[in-house]
C-alpha cells in the first residue's frame, strides 16, 4: 500500500476502525442489500404494471386489443404523427441554434463567452412549462404583449396578430427555446476538449483558420452534434407541460397529453399503458443510439500534454457575434423573464407598466388568499428535502456498490440506477398509478407516491455524479479501515462520504431542484391534499390566472437560483452544473 499523506483520511480510518467493537453485529451487508432491493422495486414495479395492464383486457386475460386500438384509431395516430413532427423540428432547430453558439463560445475570441454560458444555464434551469406560460403572456393571439405592440405600431385590426403561440409552429418554437441548451452543452464541451495540437498540425501544413475549422474541428465535434440532436428529439417527445399548456387550447394532442387525457373520466388505464409502452421503448432506443454515437468516434494525442484549443480570431465581427448570441437568448431568457415579472406586478398582464399600475394584488392573492399555495409550498419543500436526502443517500450507496464491486450483480444495479432516465415522466406516472392504487400497498392520495416518483426520476443524475466522484477516490483508505476491523458502512460513512463532499452537495442540490420543478409525473399522481407548486401553476393556467402563475413562477426561479448559489459557495463544494437529463415537465 502506498503511504497516505492525508491526515484527515488517516484520522477517519482510526475512527472507523475504533467503531468496530468486538461482538458488535455487522449490519453492512443487509443494509446495502436492502437498499439495492429498494432500487429494484422503484424501477421494476411500475414497469411491470405497465406491461401487465397493456397486455390484458377488462376480464384479466391476455389481449392485444389495446395495441390494435392504439395503432389503428386516428385519435391515437394523429398525436403520434404530431409528436414525431414536433420532435424532428425541435431537434433540427436546437442543433441549428446550439452548433454556432457552441462554436463561438468555445473556439472563437468572442467577448463575453462566460456571460453567454451563464445565460444558457439560466434557460437550462427554467422549467419548460413555465417558459410556455411566459410565452402565453407574450404571444397569445389576442392578449399577447408582442401582438399588442404589433397592433399599436402598425395600426392593424384588433383581430390581427403577428404571433400565435397556440399552434404547432408556436409549440415547436417554445420547446426549442428550452431544449437547445442540452445540445449546446454537449457541443460546447466537445469543442472545449479538442486539443489544439490537431489544429496546430493543420496550420503547419498550410490550412487557413476556416479550413482548419471545417476539416478538423467540425468532424471531431460531429458526434456531439448528432448526440445533441437526439437529446433534443427525445426531450421534445417526452415533454408534457408545454404541449398541455399550448397544444390543448389549439385543439391538438401530442402523445404525452393524449396519455394524460386517458386518465380523465372515465379512466382507461389499459389504453394508457399501451400508449406509454411504445414511448418508453422509443426513448430507450434513442438513448442507446446516443450512447453509441458518442462512443464510436474519438481521438488520442500522442504527447505528454495536449495544447490549449486555438481560438479563431473574429476581428471586427467579435461584437457582432456577441450580439447574435444575446439576440438568441432574448427568446428563452430576457423576454420570458420580463413577461413573468411584469405580469406578477400588474392586475392584468396586458396592462401598460406604469408606476400607477403597479400592485401587490397578485402577491397577496397567492400567499395570503389562495389556500392551495400554503399546502403546495409545504408539500414541495417537504418532498424536495426528503427526496434530495434519501435520493443522495441511495445514490451514494448504489455508486459505492457498483464502483467497488461490493456485491454480486453490481452491473445489474448500475443498469437499474441509470434506467429511469429512459422512462418519460408521464409514463412513470402511469406505472406508479397502476402500482399503488390497489392492495396490498395503496399509496395514491398520499405524499408517499409522489416521493417514490421523484426518487425514481431524479436518481440517475445523482448516481452518475457520485459514480464519477467515486472513481476519483482511491479505495486505499477504505481498505485500510477494513483491515483494521471497520465495517463497510463505517468506511463509507467516516471515510469515503466526507471525501466526496462536493459531489454529495451537488447531487443533493440537483435532486432538490429537479423535484420542485417536476410536473409530468406529479400531474398524474396528485390529489387535492398532495398538490405541489408545479401542479398549482398548471391548474392556475387552466383558469387563466396568469398574474398568480407569474408570482409562483418567479418564486420557483428564485428558489432554484438561490440553491445553486448556495451550493457554489459552501466550503468544500465543486462547481454545480445541472446534468443534461430529463426536463422539468
Amino acid at each position: 500500500m502506498r503511504p497516505i499523506g492525508d491526515r484527515t483520511g488517516v484520522s477517519a480510518v482510526v475512527i472507523a476502525a475504533e467503531g468496530r467493537r468486538p461482538g458488535r453485529v455487522d449490519l453492512s451487508r443487509p443494509v446495502l442489500l436492502g437498499l439495492a432491493a429498494l432500487l429494484c422495486v422503484l424501477v421494476l414495479l411500475p414497469l411491470s404494471q405497465l406491461a401487465i395492464f397493456a397486455f390484458t383486457d377488462r376480464a384479466g386475460g391476455f389481449s392485444l386489443a389495446n395495441f390494435r386500438q392504439i395503432f389503428s384509431d386516428p385519435a391515437f395516430l394523429e398525436p403520434l404523427g404530431t409528436t414525431l413532427v414536433l420532435a424532428f423540428s425541435v431537434a433540427i432547430g436546437s442543433c441549428a441554434v446550439a452548433a454556432p453558439m457552441g462554436w463561438l463560445v468555445a473556439r472563437s475570441d468572442m467577448p463575453g463567452a462566460g456571460i453567454v454560458r451563464a445565460l444558457v444555464m439560466a434557460s437550462f434551469v427554467t422549467p419548460p412549462f413555465l417558459g410556455a406560460v411566459a410565452w402565453e403572456i407574450l404571444a397569445a393571439p389576442n392578449s399577447g404583449l408582442l401582438n399588442q405592440w404589433f397592433r399599436s405600431l402598425t395600426g392593424a385590426a384588433s383581430d390581427e396578430h403577428l404571433f400565435n403561440v397556440y399552434s404547432l409552429p408556436g409549440l415547436i418554437f417554445v420547446i426549442t427555446c428550452y431544449t437547445f441548451p442540452y445540445a449546446f452543452v454537449l457541443i460546447a464541451n466537445a469543442l472545449d476538449r479538442i486539443p489544439g495540437d490537431l489544429e496546430d498540425a493543420s496550420s503547419i501544413l498550410g490550412g487557413h483558420a476556416w479550413r482548419t475549422a471545417l476539416e478538423v474541428t467540425v468532424p471531431l465535434a460531429m458526434p456531439a452534434l448528432l448526440a445533441g440532436g437526439l437529446v433534443a428529439f427525445l426531450q421534445a417527445m417526452i415533454l408534457f407541460g408545454s404541449p398541455a399548456i399550448l397544444a390543448l387550447p389549439a385543439g391538438f394532442h401530442t402523445m404525452t397529453t393524449k396519455i394524460w387525457s386517458l386518465f380523465q373520466y372515465p379512466p382507461k388505464p389499459g389504453l394508457a399503458a399501451a400508449a406509454a409502452l411504445p414511448l418508453l421503448l422509443l426513448t430507450i432506443g434513442l438513448l442507446r443510439l446516443q450512447s453509441r454515437i458518442l462512443g464510436r468516434r474519438g481521438y488520442a494525442v500522442v504527447a505528454g500534454k495536449s495544447g490549449k484549443p486555438r481560438l479563431v480570431r473574429l476581428g471586427r465581427w467579435r461584437w457582432a457575434a456577441l450580439l447574435l448570441c444575446l439576440a438568441v437568448l432574448v427568446n428563452p431568457v430576457f423576454l420570458p423573464y420580463g413577461a413573468l415579472l411584469k405580469a406578477a406586478v400588474l392586475r392584468v398582464p396586458s396592462q401598460p407598466l406604469t408606476w400607477d399600475s403597479l400592485t401587490l394584488h397578485n402577491v397577496r392573492f397567492v400567499f395570503l388568499e389562495f389556500s392551495s399555495t400554503r399546502t403546495a409550498l409545504k408539500n414541495t419543500f417537504l418532498l424536495g428535502t426528503l427526496t434530495a436526502t434519501i435520493g443522495t443517500a441511495l445514490a451514494l450507496v448504489i455508486a459505492y456498490l457498483t464502483t467497488r464491486a461490493a456485491v454480486v450483480g453490481h452491473h445489474a444495479l448500475a443498469f437499474l440506477a441509470t434506467a429511469p432516465v429512459a422512462i418519460p415522466g408521464i409514463v412513470l406516472g402511469v406505472g406508479l398509478f397502476l402500482s399503488y392504487t390497489r392492495p396490498p400497498l395503496v399509496l395514491y392520495g398520499t405524499l408517499w407516491i409522489l416521493l417514490i416518483a421523484f426518487l425514481t426520476i431524479e436518481l440517475p443524475g445523482a448516481y452518475q455524479q457520485l459514480q464519477s466522484a467515486f472513481r476519483a477516490v482511491h479505495p486505499e483508505l477504505e481498505e485500510a479501515s477494513r483491515i483494521l476491523g471497520a465495517t463497510r458502512l463505517q468506511a463509507l460513512g467516516h471515510i469515503t462520504a466526507p471525501l466526496l463532499r462536493s459531489g454529495v452537495i451537488a447531487s443533493w442540490c440537483f435532486i432538490f431542484i429537479g423535484t420542485i420543478r417536476e410536473l409530468s409525473a406529479a400531474v398524474m399522481l396528485f390529489t387535492a391534499d398532495t398538490k405541489v407548486i408545479s401542479v398549482v401553476i398548471f391548474d392556475l393556467n387552466e383558469s387563466g390566472e396568469l398574474g398568480a402563475i407569474s408570482v409562483l413562477g418567479v418564486t420557483m426561479l428564485l428558489i432554484t437560483f438561490a440553491v445553486i448559489l448556495l451550493a457554489n459557495n459552501l466550503p468544500g463544494r465543486g462547481q454545480w452544473s445541472a446534468p443534461a437529463g430529463r426536463p422539468a415537465g
